[in-house]
């Protein structure tokens, strides 16, 4: 049995915690906020509650695994339930198109409805490629400790899946040679912002998305998906996991290229035999790791070159029907701008706030999220540059006229927003900063904008004998899937240590 702390109680540091304290571990999670969840929770305000982080939860079986394996159905614990239609899009020159749930003949069908049957046989043939693209990566990059190139070259049948990985080309020059309705290719250019990338840059095995939401569905947990955070804290409590709030980590201590423990705010060292951390990894080993730390060197050099994700801005929206005009929308809403190319110039070029952003709204029909009839509460997403006061935009203002410009374009999209405002909160880049200890308010770390970015994430087994790294900004990637398999991966290397 060893003793291991973690650091940060955000969902791959709970659930690598589950998974450790199962397998017979004494561990402790050292967190620095006075609730768990980390980006992942459901908090509310007056009558309202709002998913302040993910909204949507795919691929389900990687939660249902976690729970079973920790001594618990999921199903014992969470309403899990899909949400059909899984998307509704909205485009600017008013046309639109619905993606049902867990059919693909029913999202053809509909493809065809909006767009003719070239752009459904063209989408079909996209499924079909993302198919093989995550039959070929998901178990060498996805579910595996990814060390090294080498292992990956003395795969049998290298070149064919190399070729169908197309690891050269981007996940926009890929729609275009599938020869794609311009519309959809609009929301094949919208997967690389789900890992904070640019599509232009970002690798083609990223349409992968396409095939997993497709295939495994879009799921809503009822009450919020951060219900997830609150019943990985009791899976974790039950297994005895200890928990210390409201504690912040500010030293990883290393001696003679181990890890030994850790020290906190209040100067308090603890000894381990093994850390996780379930920071960002920048912040991990930026300021947690003392410079002359030899063996963190080249893991500061990859953060270093690597691009960083996208960050997002958010607007949490109380509505009152009695107010005004009722407007239904579907669960997932997405509202593309004219030129999408230029969000991605205003973001990753010029580092500015989008001049005419996509618009993503989470509109939940889930009655357990709001108190009193008539009312609804709706998140609403941007994406938005870094906070970066050197190169970047400076988020510590502006806020608020930035909130009035996004209110002012739902109304223009006919949602009748301000009639109905009862309650309305903005978070930007800094506060996701400021709350969750992400440099610059990244969503995921670093982005997928090149051909080696898995490469440049953070490894789960640091050079640092001992030290782990857990979560989005750590292999294999962010977003809840992937940083459960980011706590199993953890767990299991923590086993063959």
């Amino acid at each position: 049995m060893a003793k291991i702390s973690i650091i940060g109680a955000g969902i791959g540091g709970m659930s690598a915690a589950a998974r450790l304290a199962k397998n017979g571990h004494a561990v402790t999670i050292y967190e620095n906020s006075d609730r768990s969840g980390g980006k992942c929770r459901t908090e509310w305000f007056g009558d309202y509650a709002f998913d302040t982080g993910p909204s949507l939860l795919t691929l389900p079986a990687v939660y249902r695994d976690l729970f079973l394996k920790t001594g618990k159905r999921l199903e014992h614990v969470l309403d899990v339930e899909p949400v059909d239609p899984a998307f509704n899009y909205q485009f600017a020159d008013g046309k639109s198109v619905i993606f049902p749930n867990l059919s693909n003949p029913m999202t053809y069908s509909e493809i065809e409805k909006s767009f003719g049957v070239s752009a459904a046989n063209s989408w079909k043939k996209l499924i079909e490629r993302s198919e093989r693209m995550w039959e070929v990566s998901r178990e060498p990059f996805i579910e595996s400790e990814l060390r090294s190139f080498w292992p990956l070259l003395k795969r049998r049948n290298l070149i064919k899946q190399i070729k169908e990985i197309s690891p050269l080309t981007s996940l926009r020059k890929l729609s275009t040679k599938l020869d794609l309705d311009p519309h959809l290719k609009m929301i094949v250019d919208r997967y690389a912002t789900y890992t904070g990338s640019d599509p232009r840059s970002a690798p083609a095995v990223l349409l992968t998305i396409a095939f997993v939401e497709s295939t495994f569905g879009a799921w809503h947990i009822k009450g919020g998906i951060g219900q997830l955070s609150v019943a990985l804290e009791q899976r974790c409590l039950d297994l005895g996991v200890k928990f210390e709030f409201n504690t912040l980590v500010t030293e990883i201590l290393v001696n003679n290229g181990r890890a030994t423990g850790i020290k906190t705010g209040n100067g308090q060292n603890v000894t381990s035999d093994l850390v996780v951390s379930n920071s960002d990894a920048e912040y991990t080993y930026n300021k947690l790791i003392k410079r002359e730390v030899s063996e963190a060197k080249s893991e500061r050099r990859k953060l270093k070159i690597a691009t960083k994700s996208l960050a997002g801005f958010s607007l949490l929206l109380g509505l009152d029907n009695t107010k005004g005009e009722k407007v239904d929308l579907n669960h997932h809403n997405v509202y593309f701008p004219e030129n999408y190319d230029a969000e991605f110039d205003d973001i990753f070029t010029k580092k500015i706030p989008v001049s005419d952003p996509t618009i993503y709204v989470c509109a939940p029909k889930d009655n357990s999220m709001v108190k009193g009839e008539d009312k609804e509460s709706w998140f609403v997403l941007v994406n938005a540059p870094r906070h970066d006061l050197e190169n970047g935009w400076d988020w510590n203002s502006g806020g608020d006229k930035y909130a009035e410009k996004i209110i002012k374009k739902l109304d223009q999209l006919g949602l009748n927003v301000s009639n109905r405002l009862d309650f309305m909160k903005f978070r930007t880049p800094a506060d996701l900063e400021n709350y969750a200890l992400a440099p610059g308010g990244s969503i995921y770390g670093t982005s997928s904008n090149s051909a080696a970015s898995a490469f440049l994430r953070a490894r789960n087994r640091s050079k640092i004998n001992g030290l782990f790294c857990v979560g989005g900004s750590a292999h294999p990637g962010g977003g809840l899937p992937l940083v459960g398999i980011s706590a199993e991966i953890v767990a299991n290397a923590v086993g063959k240590a």
